[in-house]
């Protein structure tokens, strides 16, 4: 009888034990993203990451491909001024929201797109852009744009090693789409309509 408790009393912790660890790595947030990041994995070239956040009553979601810096130049050499950036890697990164948006007094519709970069020294050009479904700049046309903004880049205390998207809630209705990598940090605000 005593044996049968005690088996008893170590599946119960065993099983609870099992039911508190953490299993696999995914970024969703809501709302402000915390300030602390854990090193990034630069074993890997590049990997696959998407980031969600509610912001009011809209679900917003970006799915990239995030390189590392691994001790590359990146402005003005890996990524080159002046030329559309899939601003990610490998597949276009893709921006989907279930709410229509306002971004630089444009109403967007809620769907799915791609999201590109021009970037430049002084100023960066964010493109959203209808086609989410394409490998690359590859399959880039400009006449599928939606919208063009011009924004400015902001310095970054310390590295960003690996590329971070974030989706930060500044009010109820509305927030932006931060993009971080290396020493730079690029912000899209939007409202939601």
């Amino acid at each position: 009888m005593k044996l049968n408790i005690l088996i008893a009393l170590a599946l119960i912790i065993c099983i609870g034990s099992a039911c508190t660890q953490k299993t696999g790595t995914s970024e969703h947030q809501h709302g402000t993203p915390a300030s602390t990041e854990a090193p990034a994995d630069t074993t890997k070239k590049s990997i696959p990451k998407e980031t969600h956040a509610q912001v009011g009553n809209a679900h917003v979601m970006i799915k990239y491909h995030a390189p590392a810096v691994r001790g590359r130049t990146i402005w003005g050499g890996l990524v080159p001024y002046g030329e559309v950036w899939v601003t990610g890697a490998h597949s276009a990164t893709s921006l989907e929201f279930d709410k229509d948006l306002i971004v630089a007094d444009k109403a967007i519709s809620a769907g799915k797109y791609a999201l590109f970069t021009i970037p430049g020294q002084e100023k960066w050009t964010v493109i959203i852009n209808r086609n989410w479904d394409q490998h690359l700049a590859d399959e880039y046309d400009q006449k599928d744009d939606i919208i063009r903004l011009e924004v400015t880049p902001q310095q970054l205390p310390g590295v960003q090693e690996r590329l971070k998207y974030t989706v930060v809630a500044h009010e109820n209705t509305g927030g932006s789409i931060d993009i971080r990598w290396e020493k730079i940090k690029i912000s899209m605000p939007f409202k939601i309509k």
